[in-house]
């Protein structure tokens, strides 16, 4: 896995933690979900690159 999709899936996953928390302090549920969904987006995409990293090596 290179450097940059480290940084990217670590980028969605903040941007989600940010969205979850203004929903959650702000009431909007919408906003909270949307969160939600981008951190376990992100989290996916970096489990799905640590398994290519393990067949690589």
């Amino acid at each position: 896995m290179t450097t940059g999709d480290k940084a990217e899936n670590t980028d969605e996953k903040l941007k989600g933690a940010v969205k979850k928390n203004v929903g959650k302090a702000v009431g909007n549920e919408r906003l909270e979900a949307q969160g939600r969904a981008e951190q376990a987006k992100g989290s996916l995409k970096q489990a799905g690159e640590d398994v290519k990293d393990a067949f690589r090596s």
